[in-house]
């Protein structure tokens, strides 16, 4: 019987282990809520907002099979071209990834951990610009897997850009 959870000849020791994920905690990292244009930017005229979204997401690692993942959104909003107000906030989190072929692990890193920590950071941006007096903001669910592959196949066309 332990034999049957041996690897078999010839196979990687990788392809072997069995995948592990485990979220070990989420926390907020840092947040910033600015209006500078306040109290004049709430009497001037109907609410019509431009809103500016970025994200940005990053990883470390903290140890065997345990990684940082940090998702920051900025969201800027202005009305009558003037700023209505200013969000930055990132929402982090410890994961224990393990098992995952070195792609695959890239791929939890980049898309299924952010993925994760999205609705954390949703929730927080939207509870800072209604305390800012300002209509609720909730943004739109994010397809990471879809930015993550968009992101691979840039880079691997800038590669091979590079080598001809």
């Amino acid at each position: 019987m332990a034999e049957e959870n041996q690897p078999a000849q010839g196979q990687p020791q990788e392809q072997a282990q069995e995948q592990h994920f485990a979220i070990q905690k989420i926390y907020l990292k840092d947040v910033s809520f600015e209006s500078p244009n306040a109290p004049t930017v709430f009497t001037e005229g109907e609410w019509k907002p431009e809103v500016n979204i970025q994200l940005n997401s990053t990883n470390q690692s903290l140890g065997q099979n345990t990684y940082e993942v940090d998702l920051k959104i900025t969201v800027t909003t202005k009305h009558n071209d003037k700023t209505a107000f200013l969000v930055e906030l990132t929402q982090a989190g410890i994961f224990t990834v393990a098992g995952f072929a070195t792609e695959n692990l890239k791929g939890m890193l980049s898309a299924y951990c952010p993925e994760t920590l999205f609705p954390f950071a949703r929730e927080g941006i939207a509870e800072l610009v209604s305390k800012g007096g300002f209509p609720p903001l909730l943004l739109a669910p994010v397809n990471f897997n879809a930015l993550y592959l968009q992101q691979t196949q840039q880079q691997a066309a800038a590669a091979q850009d590079t080598a001809h």
